[in-house]
Order: C-alpha cells, then sequence, then structure tokens
C-alpha cells in the first residue's frame, strides 16, 4: 500500500524480525510485556515522536483494550480497530453474553453475576450441573480457563484462574460455563465500516486445542450442514449489528458435535492469529481492509461478491517440546528452513540468530496450505510440515505432523477434545533416529572439519594415504569417531571425505555419496536419494527429516575423553520445568508437605505452571522468590524427605 512503518520493540526484542525489516524501529521498554507491550502511554508517545498518522495493534497485548484506542482518539492518531465502545461491549464476556442474548443470539448456558465470591460460584456450579468451565472475563487464549469435573476443584481452580486473569489481563473477574461433552469450536470472521455496512468472510473450524489454545484451524468448516452455516453467519451478524461494529472481528460459537444450534461463545475484536486462512480462501488481504476501515473508506466488496474457494488449514509451529507434556522452550534458533511450494504460505517473526524468549507466546511461526478442496489442501500442508526445519529450540511440528496425517483428522472427524482422545497416553516421538539421519550428521561433520584451515582439500592431512609404522604407506586412512545420540555413544569407522565415504557402525557397512546446498544435503545410500536439511551449532550437528529433528554430536577416539561423571543424587528437589517467573511459593523452610502436594506457581509464556513435591517431607531449603525470573532446571526448593506428622 506504499504506507511507511515504525515498529515498536520492547528491550527483549531489540533484534526481532519485525523491528529490522520495519523502516523505522522505536524501544518502548523492557522485556516484561507489563512495562512495554501492555504500557499504553509508551506507545503512544512513541507513535507521536515517530511522526506516525495511525497505530495497529497486532492481535495481542493491548489489541482489545479500550485505553489504546481511547489514547489515539486523544493524541489525534487513527486506531486500526474496532471503535472503543464496540470494545468494551465485547471486552467483557460476561457483559458480552448480555448483548446478545438481548440481540437475539443463543449463548452457553452458566453464570455471569457481578457477585465474585467463592460462595456465590459454588451455588451457581452446583445450579449448572458439572462438568462446568470457569473462565476470566477478560482477554482469551486459554488463559484463566479451568476446566471443573467435581464441586471439590472448583476453590482451587477458582484461585488459578483469578491469578492467571490478573496477570494476563489486570482483570480477575471470572464466568462460568456449563461444558459442553462433546464440542466444536467454530468461529465467524465478520467486518463493518463506519457507514453501517456488515459482511461475514466465512467461517473457521478451530476446534484442535490443547489448554484451550488452538493448534489447527482451517476454513471453511468441514462437515457442517447448510442451514447450521447459514444459522452462524446469521447470528454473528446480528450481534456485530447489535454493537455497530466497524473493523475486522470474530464472532465464537459452539456446536454441540452431537447436535443442536450453535451457541454463542464471545467476541474477539481484533485481527485474529489464524486470519491467513480466511485471506487464502476469499482471496482478500484482511490487514489492508482494516486499514482501508480505519481511514473511513466503505468496505470494498459487498456480501454477494465475496466468494469461499477451496480450503485452507493453518497449524501454529510453537516452542515447546510434546514430548515433555509440552513444556515450552526457549533458546536461540540456530537455523530456520522454510521451503516454499504451491499453495504453501509460512507467516512468521523468526530466523536464524532468533532469541525465544520466556516473556511472550511460544508461537514462532505458522504454517498454511490452501488447495482446491480440504484433501488436497491436507496433503500440500502434510508434505509443508515434512519440509520445515527449525533447528536450536525444539518444536512440536513433529506432533502437528501426526494430527494432520491422523485418519480422524482425514475424515473431519473434529472435537475439542480431538488431542486427548486421539492421543490418550500423551503424544510420543516416532523412535530414535533411524540410519539416515546418522549418516546424514556424518557428512555434514566430515563437510565441517574438511573446511578447516589443518583439514582442507589441500592439506597434507587430505591428500596423503593412511600411514603406519612397519605398514605400507598408501592405503585409505581410517577414521574413528564416536557419534552421540540421545545420551548413548556409538562407535563407527569412516574412509573417504564428505562427497563420498563408507562409514562402519555396528557391524554394518555403508557408502554414502552427498551433495550439499546452502543448508540441506542429499545422500545417496544403495541407489536410495534423502534430502535432508542441517544446522551446526559448536559440537551440536542438527538434521531434519520429515517434520522430525535429530541431534548428534560425533567425536574423533582421540579427542574423546573418559565421558562425564554422574553427577551425585541429592536431596530432592522442586526443579524448574522451563525459564519463567515465579508467581508464588505456598511453602517456608521447615514446613512439612505431602507428595504431589503444590510447592511454587510457574509463570512461562503466559501460562501459569503449578510444580509439585516430587517427595513427602520438609522443606529444607527455599531457593527462590516471587517475581524472581529463573531458568530452565533451576533448583527452587529443596526437600528433606520423611513421612510428615500425623
Amino acid at each position: 500500500m506504499g504506507i511507511a512503518t515504525v515498529a515498536a520493540f520492547s528491550d527483549a526484542d531489540r533484534a526481532s524480525m519485525h523491528a529490522r525489516e520495519s523502516d523505522e524501529a522505536v524501544g518502548i521498554g523492557p522485556a516484561e510485556a507489563a512495562q512495554s507491550y501492555l504500557n499504553a502511554d509508551a506507545i503512544v508517545a512513541s507513535a507521536l515522536a515517530s511522526g506516525a498518522d495511525a497505530i495497529h495493534p497486532g492481535y495481542g497485548f493491548l489489541s482489545e483494550n479500550p485505553i489504546l484506542p481511547k489514547l489515539c482518539d486523544r493524541n489525534g492518531l487513527v486506531w486500526i480497530g474496532p471503535s472503543a465502545r464496540a470494545i468494551e461491549s465485547m471486552g467483557s464476556k460476561i457483559r458480552a453474553r448480555r448483548i446478545a442474548s438481548d440481540a437475539g443470539v443463543v449463548g452457553v448456558p452458566g453464570y455471569d453475576g457481578e457477585d465474585q465470591s467463592d460462595a456465590r460460584f459454588a451455588a451457581e456450579a452446583s445450579a449448572i450441573g458439572y462438568p462446568l468451565l470457569v473462565k476470566a472475563s477478560a482477554g482469551g487464549g486459554g488463559r484463566g480457563m479451568r476446566r471443573i469435573a467435581r464441586p471439590d476443584e472448583l476453590l482451587p481452580a477458582l484461585a488459578l484462574a483469578r491469578r492467571e486473569a490478573e496477570a494476563a489481563f489486570g482483570d480477575p473477574s471470572l464466568l462460568l460455563e456449563k461444558l459442553i461433552l462433546r464440542p466444536r469450536h467454530i468461529e465467524v470472521q465478520i467486518a463493518g465500516d463506519k457507514h453501517g455496512n456488515l459482511v461475514h468472510l466465512y467461517e473457521r473450524e478451530c476446534s484442535i486445542q490443547r489448554n484451550y489454545q488452538k493448534l489447527v484451524e482451517e476454513a471453511p468448516a468441514p462437515r457442517l450442514r447448510p442451514e447450521t452455516r447459514a444459522t452462524l453467519h446469521e447470528a454473528a451478524l446480528r450481534l456485530a449489528a447489535a454493537i455497530g461494529y466497524d473493523s475486522l472481528g470474530t464472532v465464537e460459537f459452539i456446536l454441540d458435535a452431537e447436535g443442536g444450534p450453535p451457541l454463542f461463545l464471545e467476541m474477539n475484536t481484533r485481527l485474529q492469529v489464524e486470519h491467513g486462512v480466511t485471506e487464502l480462501v476469499t482471496g482478500l488481504d484482511l490487514v489492508e481492509w482494516q486499514i482501508r476501515i480505519a481511514a473511513g473508506e466503505r468496505l470494498p466488496l459487498t456480501q454477494e461478491r465475496i466468494e469461499c474457494r477451496g480450503s485452507a488449514i493453518e497449524v501454529r509451529l510453537n516452542a515447546e517440546d510434546p514430548a515433555a507434556g509440552y513444556r515450552p522452550c526457549s533458546g536461540t534458533i540456530v537455523g530456520f528452513h522454510a521451503a516454499t511450494a504451491p499453495g504453501i504460505r509460512i507467516d512468521t517473526g523468526i530466523g536464524a540468530g532468533s532469541t525465544v524468549t520466556p516473556y511472550y507466546d511460544s508461537m514462532l511461526a505458522k504454517v498454511i496450505a490452501h488447495g482446491e478442496d480440504r484433501t488436497s489442501a491436507v496433503a500440500r500442508l502434510s508434505a509443508a510440515l515434512g519440509r520445515v526445519a527449525i533447528f536450536g529450540v525444539r518444536t512440536n511440528q513433529a506432533f502437528l505432523r501426526g494430527i494432520v496425517r491422523h485418519p480422524r483428522f482425514l475424515a473431519a472427524d473434529l472435537t475439542t477434545h480431538f488431542i486427548e482422545e486421539t492421543f490418550p497416553g500423551g503424544w510420543r516421538a516416532e523412535p530414535g533416529a533411524n540410519a539416515v539421519e546418522r549418516l546424514a550428521a556424518i557428512s555434514v561433520w566430515m563437510r565441517a572439519i574438511g573446511s578447516r584451515a589443518d583439514t582442507g582439500p589441500q592439506s597434507p592431512w587430505q591428500t596423503l594415504g593412511g600411514f603406519r609404522v612397519s605398514e605400507r604407506a598408501g592405503r585409505p586412512a581410517i577414521l574413528r569417531v564416536r557419534i552421540e545420540y540421545r545420551g548413548a555413544t556409538t562407535p563407527a569407522a569412516i574412509t573417504g571425505d564428505a562427497s563420498r565415504f563408507e562409514v562402519t557402525v555396528d557391524g554394518a557397512t555403508s557408502v554414502v555419496e552427498s551433495r550439499f546446498d546452502s543448508d540441506s544435503v542429499t545422500l545417496v545410500r544403495d541407489g536410495h536419494t534423502y534430502r535432508l536439511v542441517f544446522a551446526i551449532d559448536g559440537a551440536r550437528i542438527m538434521v531434519s527429516r520429515d517434520g522430525a529433528v535429530s541431534e548428534f554430536a560425533i567425536i574423533p577416539e582421540v579427542e574423546a575423553g573418559g565421558g562425564q561423571a554422574a553427577a551425585a543424587r541429592g536431596a530432592p528437589r522442586v526443579v524448574a520445568t522451563m525459564p519463567g517467573v515465579v508467581n508464588s511459593i505456598a511453602v517456608e523452610v521447615g514446613q512439612e508437605v505431602g507428595e504431589g502436594e503444590t510447592i511454587v506457581v510457574l509463570e512461562a509464556m503466559k501460562l501459569m505452571h503449578s510444580l509439585a513435591a516430587p517427595v513427602a517431607g520438609r522443606i529444607k531449603a527455599v531457593l527462590c522468590t516471587v517475581g524472581e525470573t529463573v531458568a530452565s532446571g533451576a533448583i527452587l526448593v529443596e526437600i528433606e524427605p520423611g513421612a510428615p506428622a500425623a
């Protein structure tokens, strides 16, 4: 559109992609979101200082907070989003439920009263019936939301939800909703201008979630009856009209998979993370629509001119380890390979050298596939997830590929319980790397050592044959190494160089030819060809195949020492399972605790994580403080084992 941009960044994002790629970039405060991205005064001040005309809030932080548009209005800045009045109408889930009801839009049964006492919640929960959900009135993304199956779970869930809601949104208000046992989560994209025009841009299926955060989104929603689809669109437009909506937004519904009408859930008065799937099926640029609407223009198209073509599906690549309970991961991105292909779009804010911090959401990239129908879109997405590679931090890539290749997903059998029902024991990665990954790591390592000054192609160590006392020279040199993978060490013997070598491992010999591009290697073995993406970080050699990353270290025998001694076992400890901020400490020195009792609550990537006592005993030492930022693996509390007193 020819519009110059100014990126606002926190100290943690000083070297981020968005700060580098904009025309200008301005710092707005420390890494902590409350002092930067949630600081409306700092954002407006930086906009005025840079000479900006308008502020686009993205789809997080203050994008649904009326404070920022009000400040923009006072300071002569254009807010690229809905009016503060519309945001306030839908910003509270409690108020939104009431407005929807008045507009004739049916909602999920529940309690949304002003009495926020535990006693009132207990009484209302009993009247609604278990199971149910407690939800934060402000915000979304699963923060401040807890599922409650029994009465004894209510009070602890309320306490955690209030803390999480306060930390994420500055508002501890909660509501209760009846839990629909087999729900589908479907949302309708709507757009309105400042002249009273409203249209819908079809719907998206967002049922595949974990911890109430979406993982897979697609448009249009599959297996939806025409009359249900029409009801969804009509209800979304009716609600938007009731509040005079004047930007892009999304109205969310729950649909019981067993039947029944769509039930209003909430409205997001902002652009959604998954807006890309709507862009692909409609051929429209929703951000451009936002900007033109904010500039006072009328909607570019009327309803009858908006078409839905084909199918688009998006997955969210997150920095987390699904095999370790979806533990959030942080660190430095060593390599990022995003292979393009027809029908594939990759949106990301990271690249090689980017730092993944514990301060913000764990999403690294969105991989979106578009096809003429759902079958072709799924096939393209599966293939793309086999080609994308992120090195340096663990991701959920292989897990996502397992989802989109699962027969249940292929059949569009979708509910919000998809993950727990499809992977009932938790997701597990495929067994260890096979010979192909190991051969690729050897090839990459040999190429790396061949580029060193003392072992380059012209070095005598490479051009001369092997030499041994009392032996005839001229034989190929044998390089003996140890290959380390997942804590195990395997000896290997190698002859040749990176382009063609022979390796013997576990008594089996392979002859391999390899060709290199900038970040990939193509292997030929026994007439079969394999292509793998790789990255090197110090002694680590990382290779990616079919969406799974394997990490190796290759050590020549002459360099391999006696190994590391096992660490002495100390007292049982509560250890930080991820980098984060200590939110609360439930114990003090000398206190007796039972096994499984919550000891510390850690805040990481916008979520609260309860850390429990591994054994029963007495608290020996508390080694952290509330508000302290701790690293993954940090010892937080030490426990002296022993049965607690009766």
